[in-house]
């Protein structure tokens, strides 16, 4: 993902394009682009932190960011705390370049849950039996406008009988 923003970046940027863009990204690597690119030039969101958490300032400030939020973005986006808690763990041992990546086993299961219920025979509507039936590849265009037609006027008719 890095390499092709980085490359997405430069072309925008080259004389082929020339493109007066605004690249957002998460990538802090990419502000090294800053360094030998006339033109380029890095701004971030100013932002405040209190108790763990993070104020959006609505503020441009021309430079790269400090540090990363991600782990606050993704709780305000609304990511479960489980999430959230694995995210700060991988994080600490990304910094303490501890890292091995192991999943996290999952909880065992219950062994004396009550089993999931059956699924029960799903009715299937009549327009989608049809559409199972058609092969699009040999249909001409009239006849798969006349068809669209078709389906379309059954689902009104199933909606005002039903």
């Amino acid at each position: 993902g890095m390499s092709i923003a980085w490359a997405i970046a430069e072309y925008a940027h080259s004389e082929r394009l020339g493109a007066r863009t605004l690249f957002a990204t998460h990538y802090h690597e990419l502000t090294q682009l800053a360094g030998g690119n006339e033109g380029i030039r890095n701004y971030h969101v100013s932002v405040r932190e209190w108790n763990d958490e993070i104020i959006f300032l609505r503020r441009m400030v021309e430079g790269g960011a400090d540090k990363s939020y991600g782990i606050q973005v993704a709780r305000l986006a609304g990511l479960p705390a489980e999430i959230i808690d694995r995210a700060k763990g991988v994080l600490k041992q990304l910094e303490e370049n501890s890292w091995q990546p192991t999943l996290v086993p999952p909880a065992q299961p219950d062994l004396f849950a009550s089993p999931p219920p059956p699924n029960p025979k799903k009715e299937t509507h009549p327009a989608l039996e049809r559409l199972r039936k058609i092969d699009p590849l040999h249909l001409t265009p009239m006849q798969a406008l006349q068809l669209l037609a078709d389906l379309a006027e059954e689902a009104r008719r199933d909606r005002q009988d039903g």
